[in-house]
Parts: structure tokens; C-alpha cells; sequence
């Protein structure tokens, strides 16, 4: 029965890692400066995305884990700004991180979703291990 509790909580470490990801994408959508420098140029932020694997858990369960933060590889947004004389280049386009605002909202709202599953899970958990205590007792 605590095996359940343990896959649970790796659940929710799990799921905390991805949010933690997401907000980091949300908070640096619209940066196109960076201290990544490539050529001459920053480098702008890259979308980053939490991999996620089995494991087994202290009780013999399996549970999930973060095995790596990976960065997206996809080309980066670009705007034409070519005033911007420091981020643009030579024609005058101007890289954006390759984040986009509504895959990163859709990804909050199901990682939310799964966050709020787990703590159901657990609560099931815990009621049915009080309703088999009163049994016994």
C-alpha cells in the first residue's frame, strides 16, 4: 500500500520539474538577448523540456523520474528589426527563442492536470488505508 504513496510522489517530483521548465519557456519567450554567444552574436534561449523515465521506487513500485533537462533544437523565431544593430544580422532579421506561447500553455495545463491526479491518487490512497485500519480494528 506505501508503494502506492511512492509512485505517487515521483509523479509529483516529476511533474513539479516540468512545471519549473515551463515557467523558465514562459519567462524568457520574448528575449532575444542572451550571454550565449555564437559568432559574434548572442545565442537566444532555447525551449527547455524535462525527459522523463521509469525507476524503480523503495518499495518495489515503479515510479518516474527527470533523467534529463533537454534543450528543443528547433530553429529559433525570427523578426525583421533591422535597426537593431547589436541582435541583427547582416539582413537584418533578429533570432527569438523557439518557444511557443500556447504549446507552452497547453503543456501547463496537462502537466497541472496530471499534478492534480496524483494528489487524487494519493488521497484514495490514504482513505483506503484508514477504511482497512477500521476494518481490523
Amino acid at each position: 500500500m506505501f508503494g502506492a504513496f511512492d509512485i505517487s510522489a515521483s509523479a509529483l517530483g516529476a511533474q513539479r520539474v516540468r512545471l519549473e521548465t515551463i515557467a523558465s519557456n514562459l519567462a524568457n519567450w520574448d528575449s532575444p538577448d542572451s550571454t550565449k554567444i555564437a559568432d559574434g552574436k548572442p545565442v537566444p534561449y532555447r525551449r527547455l523540456f524535462p525527459i522523463f523515465q521509469a525507476q524503480r521506487t523503495g518499495n518495489g513500485g515503479i515510479g518516474v523520474a527527470v533523467s534529463s533537462i533537454e534543450e528543443d533544437q528547433s530553429p529559433f523565431r525570427q523578426k525583421y528589426d533591422p535597426g537593431n544593430t547589436k541582435l541583427a544580422d547582416a539582413q537584418g532579421w533578429v533570432k527569438y527563442p523557439n518557444i511557443d506561447l500556447a504549446t507552452e500553455t497547453i503543456n501547463a495545463m496537462e502537466s497541472t492536470r496530471a499534478y492534480e491526479a496524483n494528489i487524487t491518487a494519493i488521497e484514495t490512497t490514504k482513505s483506503m488505508m484508514n477504511a482497512t485500519l477500521r476494518v481490523l480494528a
